[in-house]
C-alpha cells in the first residue's frame, strides 16, 4: 500500500472523528486529520534535525525539527507517536514519547490538521528511514535557532516549535 492509500480518520474542529479517507484524498480535498510531532533528543540534549526526502507527499525536501507523521484510522496519538518516532529514527525500543500539548494547525489556505506534540529521549544509534529522511544531524537548541532563518522549514513543524518555545524556552541539555 502506498502512503497515499493509507486510511486516516477525518476529524472536526473539536478533534472528533467524522469519517475516514485515504491520505491522498484527504490531502487533495483539504480534509482535517490528525498528526504527531515528536521532538527526539539524544543523551546530551541535542535535537534530531533532518531534511525530508524529495518524494514526501507534503513539504518535500524541507527541514524539520520533529519526526512524526499522520495518525492512522483508529490509531491513538500515543501509539502513532511511538510508531512514527521508531520508524523515522530507524530504531526499536524507544520509551513511550511524552505528550506535551495539542493544537489545531491551520496553513492559511483553508487546510488544517490536529497536531499532537511529544518529546522522547533517544540514546540509541539512529538509522533514519531512507524513504523519509534525506539528511540528519543532532543540534543544540542554540544551533537550531541560528538556522531558523537560513533553512526552509516545514511550516507545521515550525509552528509547533514556536509554541513549544513559548512554553519552555531553551531547555537544551538541562532537560535530560
Amino acid at each position: 500500500m502506498s502512503a497515499a492509500d493509507e486510511i486516516l480518520d477525518i476529524v472536526d474542529e473539536h478533534d472528533q472523528v467524522i469519517g475516514r479517507s485515504p491520505r491522498g484524498e484527504a490531502y487533495a480535498r483539504g480534509l482535517r486529520h490528525r498528526c504527531v510531532f515528536i521532538q527526539a533528543r539524544d543523551s546530551a540534549g541535542r535535537l534530531f534535525v533532518h531534511r525530508r526526502t524529495a518524494t514526501k507527499l507534503v513539504f518535500p525536501s524541507l527541514y524539520d525539527m520533529f519526526v512524526g507523521g499522520v495518525v492512522g484510522a483508529g490509531e491513538s496519538y500515543d501509539t502513532a507517536a511511538l510508531r512514527e518516532a521508531e520508524e523515522e529514527l530507524g530504531v526499536t525500543g524507544l520509551p513511550q514519547p511524552t505528550f506535551l500539548f495539542k493544537f489545531l494547525y491551520e496553513n492559511g489556505t483553508g487546510q488544517s490538521w490536529w497536531s499532537a506534540v511529544y518529546e522522547v529521549r533517544c540514546d540509541l544509534p539512529v538509522q533514519p528511514q531512507v524513504e523519509e529522511v534525506a539528511w540528519h544531524t543532532f543540534l543544540t537548541d542554540e544551533e537550531l535557532t541560528a538556522r531558523l532563518g537560513d533553512w526552509e522549514w516545514v511550516p507545521d513543524g515550525l509552528a509547533a516549535w514556536k509554541k513549544l518555545q513559548l512554553e519552555r524556552p531553551f531547555r537544551g541539555a538541562g532537560r535530560y
